[in-house]
């Protein structure tokens, strides 16, 4: 694939999450394909059942793409999203304040599907928007009590 495949390809990826394609998000990511981020390791499902927990819980979601570079069969993108928080995440509740979510993803991509992908989130900067206290507590609650978290489950 030249660099111009590998980057719409990873692309793809999270214009059909945005548009919640779900079986166009199945067919570009490869069976065996896994997740690392942020304190997460997904299988294929479990990814999609993520994205769609996500776009749940969050209305008005946009994503912007300001930096891409191709280095073989890997696209580095940086990002950046708003939404509403709208709905309960990962056991935090909604909160309804628009939020701008910086980041980084890696994605490779062969024949036509993307394998892997590795993203890194400010969460920071997360946390100083939702409210550093709220989302402090949470994590103290879980890993003071080490609550686990429910595995994300693909949604038909």
């Amino acid at each position: 694939m030249d660099k111009e495949q590998v980057k719409n390809t990873a692309l793809a990826v999270s214009k059909a999450i945005l548009e919640a394609r779900w079986n166009d998000l199945d067919n570009l990511l490869d069976d065996k394909f896994t997740y690392t981020g942020d304190g997460f390791v997904f299988t294929k499902d479990e990814y999609i059942g993520f994205m769609q927990d996500m776009k749940a819980a969050f209305s008005n979601l946009k994503m912007e793409f300001p930096h891409i570079l191709v280095d073989g069969d890997l696209a580095s993108i940086r990002f950046i999203s708003t939404a509403v928080n709208t709905g309960k995440f990962m056991g935090a509740p909604a909160n309804n304040k628009n939020l701008e979510i910086n980041g980084i993803f890696i994605r490779k991509v062969k024949d036509g599907k993307v394998m892997q992908e590795w993203q890194t989130t400010d969460l920071l900067g997360v946390m100083r928007q939702i409210g550093f206290g709220a989302l402090m507590g949470y994590s103290l609650f879980v890993g003071l009590f080490k609550v686990k978290q429910a595995r994300p489950v693909r949604k038909k």
